[in-house]
């Protein structure tokens, strides 16, 4: 499981197969989980000002390597920000949510919205899939010493305001202290920095374009 399918298995109702937060957030959330994961397993170096490519070896997970290939072959200076705006899209969340129903995870149920209109829901499959996610992700917020995966999930899913909604019973103060990262050793506390600052510039972009967009047709 990668950082990006956990956080996509707490995005979603286990029952009703649908999003808890509406999509800028989500989509944003699992670009900066992929940065985030390459940056945890060394191939990348994050800061608030530049993404860093230091190893460009396959981690053999597809949309991982993707998105370091493509990192390394721009070969430019780039902003984390800019990054995870290139990286977000509807079609990155339906890969994983297909890859996830593949593996037996999720199944999809196909249905018309208005009766015309072709739509997926994503109902839970496997719990214990999800269930040792939260195991460890609650472990943390309970006071437990936090992984460094972990501790990501954690700042993406506050970053993305999911965290009271996958975990409403947690401690505010403790999801602000892992996610703030003061706690961790310099590269992952670095990490942290880069995609909070990361995930807020790509949800106020987003956001700025559909409030645009939305402006002009009406």
């Amino acid at each position: 499981m990668t950082i990006a399918e956990e956080l996509l298995l707490l995005a979603y109702s286990d029952q009703e197969g649908k999003p808890v937060i509406s999509g800028i957030p989500l989509d944003a959330a699992l670009a900066g989980a992929l940065l985030a994961e390459l940056a945890v397993n060394e191939r990348l170096e994050l800061s608030k000002k530049k993404v860093t490519v230091r190893d460009a070896t396959p981690l053999g997970e597809t949309e991982l390597d993707a998105a370091l290939a493509r990192m390394a072959e721009d070969g430019k200076e780039r902003r984390p920000a800019w990054w995870v705006q290139k990286l977000q899209s509807g079609k990155l969340r339906n890969r994983l949510l297909n890859g996830l129903a593949e593996r037996g995870v999720l199944s999809e149920q196909q249905r018309k919205v208005l009766g015309m209109f072709p739509a997926s829901r994503w109902p839970e499959a496997d719990p214990s899939v999800e269930l040792e996610v939260r195991e460890r992700v609650s472990s943390a917020l309970a006071g437990g010493e936090p992984e460094p995966r972990t501790a990501v999930l954690i700042a993406l899913l506050h970053a993305a305001k999911l965290d009271r909604k996958a975990f409403p019973e947690a401690s505010k103060a403790r999801i602000k202290e892992i996610s703030e990262g003061t706690w961790a050793a310099d590269a992952v506390a670095q990490t942290i920095a880069a995609i909070n600052g990361a995930m807020i510039a790509a949800i106020s972009a987003a956001v700025s374009v559909s409030t645009t967009a939305g402006a002009s047709g009406g």
